[in-house]
């Protein structure tokens, strides 16, 4: 069977695409640039192939992005250094902005326009071999996709979705501007520098406005931002749909906006805006519009300024758009007016010749050269012309532009992240200019990659003005409403003891033991520690009172030392007498112990001295009961108890306060009495005070004070009644009453009492039971020495005893 030698051929299905700017050369770079801003519908017969879509709505912007790739290619052919040799040619497709389009366009970058090639394969090497553009991101990453197994590089000069850098699906991708990985970053950085925690969000509806405002809202999230509310609006979008979302803007608490918008939708919002009078906010943009001069009108002005960011065929229409005019003269349907001829660019003012901002223009700029270092490298290296190496050497191009900027690729064909923050601002003609007031740059350390310049800021808003809820001052901790974001929080002052010392503080916390919080809850002050001491009123008082007592102790031992030799001192066991008035005024004095600051020395006297001083008088009023028990017996016939009066009358002063003093010994030695803070009692003031110690030996010493009273109390109220005409009995009954009466009813009284009341009271006891003691037994006998000294008898004192037979 003889082989065939007919040729296969491939024809092209539906009408070819030519380009709208094209230029020959050795090599060809594409372009795709949205030429016009929309393009009509086309309606589908499905009977007939569909006529292509009708662009219209000349972008001025996007025409000087496609003349700067132009000029660079022209630039570069004139360079002797780069390429030598090599010619560079072009292709510029006109995408208008519409996703179908772009791909068509990259499908005639791909094919070219030959309607039927021959080849054993129906193959041939594709017509360009690097494409710059788009604009937009989802149109950018249709045409990746599109074009991705063929590994023809596309370099985009604006594409800024962060979703791009994905190497696994865009191998082959590459662009000039950062992606809004960083961008996100440094708007969340840009408004928490400027304190606005509480903003709102507008995004494009598109992959480029939902992945960076994605992105954004996750860095907000973990810097504290919160976001009142996320919009999604489209271009195509009804004008109910825009009219809906801008009600929301108005009817927001937010004053501040994040616009992670397109310039397209941005137009269709600001319209809406205008139209509802909405001003007063503080617009936050992304760098895909803010430095557009399409939108920076007076009109725009007024809703937008102060806004802050981070940064041929068509040679007819362009002068019919840019002069108003038409050149055909029977086309009048859309300008009337003709145009002459003789218009002049010198003085055309719009977008086009606008070359005070040219961020953008640059980054397409710098994608040619981009392309033309790694074909240089390429040719340098091998000198075979293979698509696939392109991709290659764009990884490794590294070159300095000749402003000084330097351009080369991460390994996600990423730029470095470089950001200027624009500020809309008027000058002196009103017209509106792009000032920059600061700068990002994501290779710097976190702490330095945000720097403001010395320049002012015109603000929409009050810079800071925009939370949900104002700050909690120090005293008070932020408490989150219940299904509301974090930034929405009511103020909860803090609970008693606790303080905040912080503005927007999430907790109080406890002060330390010893200190309690101010007025205003926000500092720990130290406690006011609180003790009676001897300059307050009520502790000067008690001192008087104490020394009163003990001087006049003194007095009365004085007058009793003075009459020691009358019938009424000795019928009362002067010694006794003698040595109870001096326990009195130890006991008078004993008291001074407990008032003043707590010290280890006053507190082991306090408890001790007061013990033992009131045992020597308890004893001494036991052994002048014991003694005038004694008498009575001694009066009947046969009786010799009075011989032994002294032996016990000394046995009880000596025997009975040595008990307690071997009790005290061993409370000292054991576990003695301490000063210590208490700060539980009060919460705003530390207490003072003595500590026992040892509990089994202090309940020991009071318990033998008590046995010992109440004994003497027995035997006294027993011979109360014994015939004497100045029976001292009844008076000793009296005084242990009231000591009784007083030490009972001191319990309740110590246990209530607060604070230092609570030593005033056990002072108190002392000084009412001592006065007790001082004035029962020995006022009378005072009486009688220095008022009726006619009654200061043997006889009368024993009157009423029964008369003896002579």
């Amino acid at each position: 069977m003889k082989a065939s030698t007919e040729k296969l051929f491939c024809t092209l299905q539906g009408k070819a695409e030519f380009p709208q700017l094209s230029k020959d050369g050795h090599i060809i770079i594409g372009g795709a640039f949205s030429i016009h801003s929309k393009a009509s519908s086309t309606q589908f017969s499905f009977d007939t192939y569909p006529d292509s879509p009708k662009c219209n709505s000349l972008n001025f912007r996007e025409l000087r992005f496609a003349q700067t790739m132009i000029f660079a290619i022209e630039e570069i052919n004139n360079n002797t250094q780069l390429l030598p040799g090599i010619s560079l040619g072009y292709k510029i497709y006109d995408t208008c902005g519409f996703i179908p389009l772009s791909l068509r366009a990259t499908m005639g970058l791909v094919n070219g326009q030959d309607e039927s090639f021959s080849n054993s394969s129906c193959t041939q090497t594709s017509t360009i071999h690097a494409i710059i553009g788009e604009s937009e991101s989802s149109s950018t990453i249709a045409m990746t996709a599109t074009i991705g197994p063929f590994r023809i590089p596309v370099i985009s000069h604006f594409a800024t979705c962060a979703c791009l850098s994905n190497k696994n699906e865009f191998p082959a991708f590459f662009r000039t501007i950062p992606s809004d990985y960083y961008q996100s970053r440094a708007l969340v950085q840009l408004v928490k520098h400027f304190g606005w925690i509480w903003v709102g969000a507008i995004r494009s509806d598109n992959d480029y406005g939902n992945f960076g405002m994605a992105t954004f809202m996750n860095a907000a999230q973990k810097e504290g931002v919160c976001i009142e509310y996320s919009e999604a609006i489209h271009r195509s979008d009804s004008k109910e749909k825009i009219a809906k979302t801008v009600n929301i803007i108005r009817k927001s608490t937010s004053k501040v906006i994040i616009a992670f918008l397109a310039q397209g939708e941005m137009e269709v919002l600001i319209q809406e805006i205008a139209l509802q009078n909405v001003t007063g906010l503080q617009w936050i943009g992304s760098e895909s519009w803010v430095t557009s001069r399409q939108l920076a009108t007076e009109e725009s002005f007024q809703v937008l300024g102060g806004v802050i960011v981070i940064g041929n065929a068509l040679l007819k229409e362009f002068w019919e758009a840019a002069f108003s005019c038409t050149l055909s003269a029977q086309d009048t349907k859309t300008y009337s007016k003709a145009c002459s001829g003789s218009e002049s660019l010198i003085n055309l003012n719009n977008t086009y010749t606008d070359t005070s901002e040219l961020r953008i223009s640059n980054n397409v700029y710098k994608a040619v050269y981009a392309v033309a270092h790694s074909l240089h490298n390429l040719f340098s290296c091998s000198k075979i012309n293979f698509v696939k190496q392109v991709t290659h050497f764009l990884k490794t191009v590294n070159f300095t532009t000749k402003s000084g900027e330097k351009v080369n690729f991460d390994e996600n064909g990423d730029p470095t992240a470089k950001y200027e923050l624009v500020n809309w601002q008027n000058d002196q003609d009103g017209l509106t200019k792009f000032v920059t007031v600061g700068f990002y740059d994501a290779s710097l350390p976190v702490e330095e990659q945000f720097v403001m310049n010395n320049v002012s800021i015109i603000w929409a808003t009050r810079k800071d003005k925009s939370v949900c809820s104002e700050s909690c001052l120090p005293g008070t901790r932020k408490a989150v409403q219940k299904g509301k974001p974090v930034c929405c929080f009511d103020c909860i002052p803090c609970a008693e003891g606790e303080i905040s010392n912080s503005t927007d503080a999430i907790d109080c916390f406890t002060c330390h033991s010893e200190y309690w919080p101010n007025e205003k809850r926000d500092t720990c002050l130290l406690k006011n520690v609180e003790f009676l001491s001897f300059t307050e009123n009520m502790g000067l008082l008690l001192t008087v009172i104490s020394l009163f007592g003990a001087i006049t102790s003194i007095i009365v031992l004085l007058i009793f030392y003075w009459h020691k030799d009358t019938p009424i001192v000795k019928a009362n066991n002067s010694e006794l007498s003698f040595l109870l008035l001096l326990s009195l005024t130890f006991c008078f004095l004993c008291s001074l112990a407990f008032t003043g600051e707590p010290s280890n020395w006053s507190c082991m006297l306090r408890h001790t001295a007061f013990g033992i001083t009131f045992v020597c008088c308890v004893s001494c009023l036991l052994g002048k009961t014991v003694v005038v028990l004694m008498a009575f017996r001694s009066t009947i016939p046969g009786n010799n108890v009075k011989k032994y009066s002294g032996p016990v009358q000394r046995l009880c002063v000596f025997i009975c306060p040595g008990i307690q003093l071997i009790l005290c010994i061993f409370w000292l030695l054991l576990s003695p009495p301490f000063p210590k803070k208490n700060v539980s009692y009060f919460k705003e003031k530390i207490l003072l005070e003595c500590d026992v110690g040892s509990i089994v030996a202090f309940y020991a010493v009071m318990g033998y004070l008590g046995l010992l009273s109440i004994l003497c109390f027995i035997l006294a109220f027993l011979a109360r009644k014994l015939p004497d005409n100045f029976n001292e009995a009844k008076y000793i009954t009296f005084s242990m009453l009231i000591f009784c009466a007083v030490w009972i009813t001191f319990v309740p009284a110590y246990i209530s009492s607060p604070g230092k009341y609570t030593v005033a009271v056990e002072i108190f006891a002392i000084l009412a039971s001592s006065f007790g003691l001082l004035f029962c037994i020995f006022a009378p006998k005072c009486y009688v020495i220095l008022f009726k000294p006619e009654a200061n008898t043997k006889r009368n004192m024993i009157g009423k005893m029964p008369s003896k037979s002579l």
